[in-house]
């Protein structure tokens, strides 16, 4: 009874209603994307493309800049160059993957040694601190995922198709290359969004584990997409809640909670194969 009451009180705080309604919302936009990144093989561009976000964020520092406003064109940016390193290059998914990864790493490190002055700031952005989500984040947040969701919706059967046999999906009239684009820069803009929920070196499990995870019982497509954003969702929710209880790291507790999702499904997903 003394821990729901203190979760009724934490619930009554401004900030914790805005860490509940941005993480809600960029879990969201993750696992709609997740289970097609996954099963294409192409999950690790979250982490890539998180590496280019520390730059982007460590840029925007400097410039005294909203980070999130600064990062998604800069991060759709470097999701359009995997993509065209992937076609024209002849370099595979993750090669170019981590060129572009490896690049960004470098400059953020650049950029922060020569900024100076916002390295507690920076810090936020590595780990994440979803409590410190501001109005504005929030904002940008809701935008942005329903933008998500609606495009994934919207393209359903297109982004169904070039994820299991893109040949036959060019035989019968859908546009794969401009789906795989659709697809990467959705992608870009849920990893900006999650910086400040997991941090930029996180992310990438926010994608991953909930689809990882639903894949495991999931029995259609459609359900793998539902599961996996119901996992995603109550991992944000119970993230937020145990780190507010126990004084731990908000994006590291969300990263553990939804592990702890993935073993119970995996669990389960043998007990009834």
């Amino acid at each position: 009874m003394e821990t729901l009451a203190i979760l009724r009180e934490a619930l009554g705080y401004t900030f914790v209603q805005r860490a509940v309604i941005a993480g809600c919302f960029t879990a969201l936009g993750c696992s709609f994307l997740g289970v097609f990144l996954v099963l294409k093989r192409f999950s690790l561009i979250g982490d890539g493309l998180a590496h280019v976000s520390f730059a982007t964020v460590a840029l925007a520092l400097v410039l005294h800049a909203q980070p999130m406003l600064v990062s998604v064109p800069l991060v759709g940016l470097a999701s359009m160059a995997i993509l065209r390193l992937n076609e024209k290059s002849g370099l595979h998914g993750d090669a170019a993957i981590g060129l572009v990864a490896s690049f960004g790493i470098a400059l953020g490190v650049l950029i922060a040694s020569t900024g100076g002055g916002f390295n507690v700031d920076l810090f936020s952005y590595l780990f994440g601190n979803i409590l410190s989500v501001s109005e504005v984040e929030v904002w940008l947040t809701l935008g942005l995922s329903l933008l998500v969701i609606a495009a994934v919706s919207l393209c359903y059967h297109d982004l169904f198709a070039i994820t299991f046999d893109e040949e036959y999906a060019q035989v019968t009239g859908v546009r794969v290359r401009a789906v795989n684009k659709m697809l990467i820069f959705l992608t870009s803009m849920v990893v900006v969004l999650g910086i400040k929920i997991v941090g930029t070196m996180l992310i990438s499990s926010l994608v991953i584990l909930p689809a990882i995870s639903a894949l495991q019982v999931a029995r259609s497509f459609r359900s793998a997409i539902g599961v996996a954003s119901l996992v995603s969702v109550a991992s944000v929710l119970l993230g937020i809640m145990s780190s507010y209880l126990l004084d731990w790291p908000s994006g590291a507790t969300i990263v553990m909670v939804n592990f702890l999702f993935f073993g119970v499904f995996l669990a389960a997903g043998r007990f009834r194969n």
